[in-house]
């Protein structure tokens, strides 16, 4: 039963995009969805399911963090059967060559969360995506022409760090940005044999110590979830 989305089962589509703030969910539905309804508004977190190029799709908003981030997940997964879910986020870049609007794919995801260590008993998991949805993500992002970074991104539990230079250690090992739910997902996503993917927009330079307007989010963000909902509507089959 889930506790934190008031939906009814067939409410909720295979397919659901992720986004961390609802209020970004509910651009997604009004700006892109056609015949868009309203399944969840419990905690303010809103889900909505509509149709892109009459293909079925939901957007949910999961909050910021892993431990919010991963309540959403696991109900859609365990409780509503969703198949595929692709978070669409912003991150902070941590190497010179990504800049503000780039898009970041996460090939892997590192933490400094200790949620995996208490769930694996001390030892590491590698987070890692779908290799079907990374692969159209590809072909999707190529065919329009629109550049990406693709790597290792960093989900991180801190937003606000005492050491504000602790971001350098994970550049030094290649890291391409920081966020904060990745490694919730593909771990969560893995359990569930589902399919995960998450796609991201840089928002913020730590190394350029530069910041998008709120403007400019809106404007850059459409591509990432037009490429989202390409990849979440295609037919993409399941790859080990």
């Amino acid at each position: 039963m889930s506790i934190h989305i008031g939906a009814e089962q067939g409410d909720i589509a295979e397919s659901v995009l992720l986004p961390g703030d609802p209020l970004r969910a509910r651009f997604v539905a009004e700006t892109f969805l056609e015949g868009a309804t309203c399944y969840n508004e419990v905690r303010g977190m809103y889900g909505y399911t509509g149709t892109w190029r009459g293909k079925r799709v939901s957007v949910q908003g999961t909050g910021m963090g892993i431990p919010s981030h991963l309540i959403y997940v696991h109900e859609l997964l365990a409780d509503f059967g969703v198949k595929r879910a692709i978070r669409i986020g912003s991150c902070g870049a941590l190497q010179p060559d990504i800049h503000l609007n780039d898009i970041v794919v996460a090939m892997s995801a590192s933490t400094d969360s200790h949620i995996n260590s208490r769930r694996f008993n001390g030892a590491d998991f590698g987070a890692c995506p779908d290799y079907a949805l990374f692969r159209a993500f590809c072909g999707a992002a190529e065919a329009r022409g629109v550049p990406f970074h693709a790597g290792n991104v960093l989900s991180s539990d801190i937003f606000y760090d005492d050491d504000p230079e602790s971001w350098k250690l994970w550049a030094n090992f290649g890291v391409l940005a920081v966020e904060m739910e990745t490694n919730g997902l593909y771990t969560e996503a893995a359990r569930f044999e589902a399919q995960a993917l998450s796609i991201l927009t840089v928002s913020d330079s730590l190394v350029a110590r530069r910041s998008m307007s709120a403007a400019e989010r809106e404007r850059s963000f459409r591509t990432m979830i037009e490429l989202a909902l390409e990849v979440a509507t295609g037919e993409v089959s399941h790859t080990n």
